[in-house]
Parts: structure tokens; C-alpha cells; sequence
């Protein structure tokens, strides 16, 4: 018997985006670089290694993103318990849209998400660290 789906991805994003800020991409650029603010790229290794980064910010896998984030947990990260503004990215804003609610559901706060992610970033000319040549 197949599955029936009661929720699916576009419901799940159409609520998270109620309820967090999504930041357009010249608002996030103006706050790249800042003391108080912690970009955090939650695209998998392989995407940072093909498209390159935002420099400074903390790469966080997604599956990670609840352990790292809660203080209780083995794999908690402590930049995690900053007192700063956490703006979530990924390749397009949906990872960092669910991103950013879940962690907003656990207490942290702000955060914030990218609109359009890594690649609207990178299209409207903001910094990026292109990957390294392997070989």
C-alpha cells in the first residue's frame, strides 16, 4: 500500500517561513562580517567543496543541526551558545527555512534565514571562497 503524505515539503515551508525572519540577500550581505552575527551554511560537504563558501561562516550539516545546537546533547557545539544572530543558509532556502524554525522551536534566538540560499548569494555578487584545487 503506498504512503498518502499529509504534510508535504511546501506546507512544511510555507510554515516555517511564517514564522521565522527570511532575509533578503543585500540585508544578509550587510550583516557578513559583523561581530554579533553567526552565518551558519548547512549544505553538505560535497556542495561546499563544488561551489565554495561564505567566508567566516560555520558549516553545520542539516542532520546535525539539533545536536549541535542543544547544550545537553554529546554533540553540542558551543558557538552554538553565543549570544549573536544565527542566519541559516543553504543551496536555495528550503533546508535553511526548516533550519532556522527548528532552531527558533528550541529557544535559539534570532536567527534568521537567506533568502534563496547559497546560490542567490553567490548571484548577486557577495563575497564568496571559492574551493581549493585537489590533485
Amino acid at each position: 500500500m503506498p504512503q498518502t503524505i499529509t504534510r508535504g515539503y511546501k506546507t512544511l515551508l510555507d510554515e516555517a517561513s511564517a514564522k521565522i525572519r527570511t532575509l533578503p540577500v543585500a540585508e544578509a550581505m550587510a550583516l557578513h562580517g559583523s561581530e554579533d552575527v553567526v552565518f551558519v551554511d548547512l549544505r553538505d560537504p560535497r556542495e561546499l567543496d563544488r561551489e565554495g563558501r561564505i567566508p567566516g561562516a560555520v558549516h553545520c550539516p542539516r542532520g546535525m543541526l539539533e545536536f549541535w545546537i542543544d547544550p545537553d546533547s554529546p554533540y553540542h557545539k558551543p558557538v552554538f551558545a553565543q549570544d549573536k544572530t544565527f542566519v541559516f543558509f543553504c543551496a536555495a532556502g528550503w533546508r535553511s527555512a526548516l533550519s532556522a524554525a527548528t532552531a527558533q522551536d528550541m529557544g535559539l534566538k534570532p536567527v534568521a534565514h537567506v533568502e534563496g540560499g547559497f546560490t542567490a548569494w553567490k548571484n548577486q555578487g557577495g563575497p564568496v571562497a571559492t574551493p581549493e584545487a585537489k590533485g
